[in-house]
């Protein structure tokens, strides 16, 4: 007598899994198949789309196609000196006896302050911008923080107030910045107040989202033996739970940060100040000199910008977290 003839199972074993096999390679070619037809789908969407957008557009895509850098030549400085000139407020010899007219007008932009010590124009827009970002950020975090312990499941005081702490961060930030910024802009008129009212509002929804997820997963031991000796609804939220996720919530508030000095840059295009608004006016005007300025500048600030809060969340975290992830 066999094993096999002890346990009958056993035959059917291979029959068993010559069938699982078989159904894994049924499956297998069924979601190929579909994904395929998906694919074509897909395809035949784009391509139709794109042939009614060019039917549409008076000027026809694809026959605009050829001259798609026509209009990035005309940005592109006569003399590259002058990018340097414009970025430091230096006369240039090319509007010498204003023949360059407003193209030229480099020093007229300076902004004294203490006898001939002077700031060019587009560094203290620069300081602008990073004022309209860090004071959004900074408004942001101070609202998101308690939204953020009122929408937390685990943390919550009730089901109605997590309803609408959730529901106040979701209109928070289901409008784009520039549309908030357009918005106050026309009650308040032009200026880095609207900016910082429409940045921060939706800092306010995005931070908050970020921040109750983290408190959602928090380490609820600390919280219970706070609840077991009596402590209250803020006490537990001070002493239980905002220890373990305040370096999370300086990390996610560093990178928005970030976020906002490139909203704040835009949202300056449509009168929230800053250099966004010179930007917008140098490449409406066929500036070259000035535009790659303003690019220049802008794209060293934010590199500078993520360097340092880069920097910062490692001191505030800790080096071990950042070597944990790789």
């Amino acid at each position: 007598m066999t094993i096999a003839d002890t346990h009958p199972n056993m035959q059917s074993a291979p029959q068993g899994a010559k069938e699982i096999g078989d159904a894994w390679t049924k499956m297998v070619a069924r979601r190929r198949l579909y994904t395929g037809i998906g694919l074509i789908i897909l395809l035949v969407a784009f391509v139709s789309s794109v042939r009614f957008a060019d039917e549409s557009n008076a000027g026809h895509f694809f026959e605009r196609l050829p001259h798609l850098f026509d209009f990035v030549s005309w940005l592109i400085p006569k003399d590259w000196a002058d990018v340097y000139r414009a970025l430091f407020d230096l006369p240039s010899p090319n509007g010498a006896n204003g023949a360059g007219g407003e193209e030229f007008n480099f020093p007229l932009g300076r902004v004294y302050v203490w006898g001939d010590f002077y700031i060019p124009e587009y560094f203290e827009l620069m300081i602008v911008t990073i004022n309209i970002a860090l004071v959004s950020t900074i408004v942001g975090f101070v609202f998101a923080v308690p939204l953020a312990f009122f929408a937390a499941r685990n943390l919550s005081p009730s089901h109605p107030i997590r309803l609408i702490a959730k529901r106040i961060m979701e209109l928070l930030r289901a409008f784009p910045e520039i549309v908030i910024a357009g918005l106050f802009s026309a009650i308040l008129s032009i200026g880095p107040i609207a900016a910082i009212i429409a940045v921060g509002l939706h800092t306010i929804g995005a931070l908050g989202k970020l921040f109750y997820e983290v408190i959602e997963n928090i380490d609820m031991k600390p919280d219970e033996g706070m609840r077991a000796v009596g402590a209250s609804w803020t006490e537990r939220v001070r002493f239980a739970a905002l220890p373990q996720v305040l370096p999370n919530f300086m990390s996610y508030a560093l990178l928005r940060l970030e976020i906002n000095v490139r909203a704040s840059t835009i949202i300056g295009a449509v009168g929230g100040g800053g250099i966004g608004e010179e930007l917008k006016l140098a490449i409406s005007r066929g500036f070259g000199a000035k535009t790659m300025a303003l690019m220049l500048l802008l794209f060293a600030t934010i590199i500078v910008v993520d360097q340092f809060s880069a920097w910062l969340r490692r001191r505030l975290v800790g080096e071990h977290a950042f070597l944990l992830q790789h």
